[in-house]
């Protein structure tokens, strides 16, 4: 996993590609370390190797962040979209997969160009106050994050061994020793285990959707954004909650750092190189959460939706129906292990971005398992006071909720990124085209757009 870097750049030259990026006022800490510098550079990249190489060399970036786009957190929407509106909100899942595809390489392309992390950039390049005041979103979004987490998790633990959600809320705060001996392994170690828990959960829905047997002309038609999503309060909830669930705002912090752990050159040349096959990394890894999440919205459509059962938005009671409604055995323990490996391969992740968030914006470094322990502390508080005071069955409503809370968080991670990536002074040759600079715009305001018409749907429905 280690050995020579024939490509590593001195640090020292790094510190000058930052001296760049920085403005006036910043310089005197462009010495500080890299994002993440325990595994900065810490993967080779053999000069002159064959494109198969390279492409080999370059993934698992990608991987990692696509655990984020197919959490727990997903699953409750996905279910719920399935369940109430059939094959309709498809459309939402494919859409909200390439909008991330498009903002992620935007991601990558920041980390590899100026050597810092969008946190990094954003302390960096923004008054203190605001720099503070996005580090605060960003935290809060983490928070939100790891509820689904914790709670898809405990969720798994109560359906596959029967442990009380409150119990496995509060086990859940022990993976922090998981993620802490894969840290010490090396980079590639968490690579590869993101990936194998990956394939299982595909595994797992592709078993799910040869017994559901979907109506696929049906659900071709879904493709295509239904006129109801404009007038519909609880279809446009479910929808900016899938928006929420897919394009995660930790992930743009989270994958302009990783992308740094290859030890590609400083050339033009081979920065250009590196934003290639980082790109094809990233695109092809999140080809399959929306593989997943299509899958977890079409069995709930198939399953559900059709025969009658438009009401399943709880996790467990997907559980329960499963098996009998698809007539195989082993349909419902498959779900709740793939939900189990969905968790745990995002505790992995999130571990990752709350580093990268606090030491970026803050430029704290504090000891791994003390931030994993704050970070928990944030989602299992929460969760275990919602189940204690107000049942288990309040639970599925939080995780809802919890992916609402990112995609109204997602903006002030997007709008950043596109600004620096637009920014001739910061990126030079590599700044974004004229058309991929407006792409990127009108997404950001596509997004807040969404926001803004779910907060007023919802005065509305309470007026």
């Amino acid at each position: 996993m280690s050995g020579s870097r024939p490509n590593t750049v001195p640090l020292e030259s790094e510190a000058a590609t930052a001296l760049d990026f920085q403005p006036a006022p910043a310089r005197t800490a462009a010495a500080k370390l890299p994002s993440l510098p325990e595994v900065y550079r810490s993967v080779p990249i053999i000069s002159g190797s064959s494109f198969f190489r390279k492409a080999l060399a370059f993934a698992g970036p990608g991987y990692l962040v696509a655990v984020g786009y197919m959490d727990p957190g997903n699953w409750a929407t996905d279910i719920g979209g399935g369940s109430q509106f059939g094959y309709a909100l498809l459309s939402v899942v494919v859409l909200s997969s390439l909008l991330a595809i498009f903002v992620q390489a935007l991601s990558a392309k920041l980390g590899i160009v100026t050597g810092r992390d969008l946190a990094q950039a954003c302390r960096e390049s923004y008054p203190r106050p605001v720099g503070i005041a996005l580090w605060l979103l960003g935290e809060i979004a983490i928070a939100a994050c790891d509820l689904a987490e914790v709670l898809g998790s405990a969720i798994a633990l109560k359906l596959l061994f029967g442990i009380p959600l409150l119990a496995g809320v509060l086990i859940t705060g022990a993976d922090v020793l998981i993620v802490l001996a894969m840290q010490g392994r090396g980079f590639r170690w968490i690579e590869a285990l993101v990936i194998t828990l990956i394939a299982t959960i595909a595994a797992c829905f592709a078993y799910e959707l040869f017994f559901a047997q979907p109506l696929w002309r049906e659900a071709a038609s879904g493709l295509l954004p239904p006129m109801q999503l404009l007038h519909d309060r609880n279809m446009l909830y479910l929808a900016i909650g899938i928006l929420g669930a897919t394009v995660m705002p930790h992930n743009l912090y989270l994958h302009s750092s990783i992308v740094q752990t290859r030890a590609f050159g400083s050339s033009s040349g081979q920065k250009r190189e590196a934003i290639r096959f980082a790109t094809f990394d990233s695109t092809l890894a999140l080809g399959f959460s929306l593989f997943v999440n299509a899958a977890i919205l079409i069995l709930g459509a198939a399953a559900f939706h059709h025969r009658g059962l438009t009401a399943v938005a709880d996790i467990s009671q997907a559980y329960q129906l499963l098996t009998p409604v698809l007539g195989a055995s082993l349909a419902s323990t498959l779900f709740a292990a793939a939900l189990l490996c969905s968790g745990q391969n995002s505790t992995l992740t999130g571990t990752l971005a709350g580093q990268i968030v606090m030491e970026g914006f803050l430029s704290l470094k504090i000891k791994p398992w003390l931030r994993r322990l704050i970070t928990r502390s944030m989602a299992i508080i929460p969760a275990a006071l919602v189940i204690g005071i107000a049942g288990e069955k309040q639970a599925m409503g939080l995780l809802i909720l919890s992916q609402v809370i990112l995609s109204f968080q997602l903006p002030f991670a997007l709008i950043p990124l596109v600004q620096f990536t637009n920014d001739k002074r910061k990126m030079g040759e590599f700044t974004n085209s004229w058309w991929v600079g407006a792409l990127a715009w009108f997404t950001a305001a596509a997004i807040i757009a969404l926001n803004a018409l779910l907060v007023f749907l919802i005065l509305r429905g309470n007026a």
